[in-house]
């Protein structure tokens, strides 16, 4: 939810605004000398490296606009906008285009919570019934920590069928926020807290109620009176539907091939602490400064929120998460990151602590068709060599037979040829909805190469693998689930990161 055909145009008339070099003041590394200030500039030939590869890239994922922002220890070096807005009225994208964050909006949940944490108004080994006493005895062994860490085992509130008309969490029907914890109290327990992780938007929904609860307000007032307005974040809110908010983009998504607007959703699900703020490039130079120094927090909580959360066992989570953020090495470089994905929007925020870069994208097309985190990851080696993801080696294939049934099964089925369509035994059999969206992800001339594998992983449950397919420059990633008798159950068409 909040964690995947429409013609290009007016992307050489996207707006740019190059942040201006500033002091740093209070801001600088801590404990570290200031920054070389000839780095916080980006050559005549990084700003055209990264022209050519955003504009590649958007073409080739179709996304109608991108936002992006460089910082150098909390200053811009670019925030700069790439293709529409809003394709109906041919709005360009700017510095000032107001996206939405999806689940970078945790991060700033999670702050708000460590504020009180500092506060003394949260225990964060508090029992989540000291909060909620209306919660089940299941909720006791669950603490303020287990939420922020998505160590809780609570289960997901937004599965397809919750989520559905007539659901428990009918995206389409408003509820109070006591309404919401009453029925996130019928949810099962997936597993004992803190035994276990798993990234679920229900712990950061509980969250905002929790803000709401201690404060007395409700967690998008906390944030704009605590977090946004201190920090000169001017454009940065919950959504409104109804309210007018100047330079709001338009999300869209693509469905069977075809570019349209995002769905509705009812305003509970869209002002939710798990991911539904509205923010732009230029308000996350601020934010990002903030986090330089103790603006919000002191250092000491920064660091425990970038920290891996331990499970019960002492080993730190398999996913490296803190509290609102991933923790990720890249190169062996240090990174806290979070990405999103809501109504027709996604995101991505990467934070190199060890070399002073951050680096935003965000775009206007749901997560089923863009990949701000694959281009983030490029933009920032493209600033620093350093940080370059290594380029994605072919391997040997080690089952031939597979490729080859799964080749000659793609091949009639992608080019309109439905009469064959599960007759030979691979049982892949796509609705016309999903075909149709297959096919526009493919690059030209896709099938005049044989396809290189990539990856491949054996389970008991069957065998993903992942192929390059498409000529060099543009090519897409061809993954493929089969059953262990050989059967192909999925396919994808994903981007490839390694058009560069």
């Amino acid at each position: 939810m909040r964690v995947r055909t429409v013609v290009m145009v007016a992307l050489a008339g996207a707006a740019l605004v190059v942040g201006a070099t500033r002091g740093f003041g209070l801001f600088g590394r801590q404990g570290s000398a200031m920054p070389d200030m000839s780095r916080t500039s980006l050559s005549a030939a990084q700003m055209a490296s990264i022209d050519r590869y955003i504009s590649g890239e958007m073409a080739r994922q179709r996304i109608p606009g991108l936002a992006l922002g460089i910082y150098r220890h909390g200053s811009a070096v670019l925030t700069k906008g790439y293709g529409l807005a809003n394709i109906e009225l041919t709005v360009p994208v700017s510095a000032d285009t107001v996206m939405q964050s999806g689940s970078i909006g945790k991060s700033f949940t999670a702050t708000a919570v460590m504020m009180l944490v500092e506060q003394g108004k949260v225990g964060l080994h508090d029992s989540i019934r000291t909060y909620f006493p209306e919660a089940p005895a299941s909720w006791q062994p669950i603490t303020v920590a287990h939420l922020l860490s998505h160590t809780s085992g609570l289960a997901a509130h937004d599965s397809e069928e919750r989520i559905a008309a007539g659901g428990p969490f009918d995206l389409r029907r408003d509820y109070s926020e006591d309404e919401l914890v009453a029925a996130m109290a019928e949810l099962p327990i997936d597993f004992a807290a803190g035994s276990d992780w798993a990234y679920q938007n229900t712990n950061y929904v509980l969250l905002g109620v929790l803000i709401h609860r201690v404060t007395g307000q409700f967690f998008g007032d906390y944030l704009q009176q605590n977090i946004f307005a201190p920090l000169g974040m001017r454009a940065t809110r919950v959504i409104s539907d109804l309210d007018i908010v100047p330079h709001r983009a338009a999300g869209y998504e693509i469905t069977g091939g075809v570019l349209r607007n995002q769905q509705w959703v009812s305003p509970t699900f869209n002002a939710t602490a798990d991911g539904t703020l509205y923010f732009t490039v230029r308000d996350l130079e601020h934010w990002d400064r903030a986090l330089y120094g103790s603006a919000l927090l002191k250092p000491a909580t920064l660091q425990q929120m970038w920290t891996p959360f331990p499970l019960d066992t002492g080993v730190p989570n398999a996913e490296g998460y803190g509290f609102g953020w991933f923790v990720q090495q890249v190169n062996g470089h240090r990174v806290v990151e979070h990405d999103g994905a809501w109504q027709g929007f996604t995101s991505m925020l990467a934070r190199y602590l060890d070399d002073g870069l951050t680096v935003v994208v965000l775009t206007n097309l749901d997560s089923q068709h863009s990949w701000p985190n694959g281009i983030a990851r490029v933009v920032a080696g493209m600033v620093e060599p350093a940080l370059m993801p290594a380029p994605r080696q072919v391997i040997a294939d080690d089952r031939p037979p597979l490729t080859q049934a799964l080749w000659n099964r793609l091949r009639p089925l992608m080019a309109g040829d439905a009469v064959t369509v599960a007759a030979d035994g691979t049982g892949y059999a796509p609705s016309a909805e999903t075909l149709l969206g297959l096919r526009h992800a493919l690059p030209p001339a896709w099938d005049q190469s044989p396809p290189q594998l990539l990856a491949r992983q054996v389970g008991a449950d069957g065998t993903e693998s992942t192929y390059r397919i498409g000529q060099p420059g543009n090519t897409r990633l061809l993954v493929a689930v089969t059953t262990p008798d050989g059967r192909v159950v999925d396919v994808a068409i994903n981007p490839d990161p390694d058009n560069r």
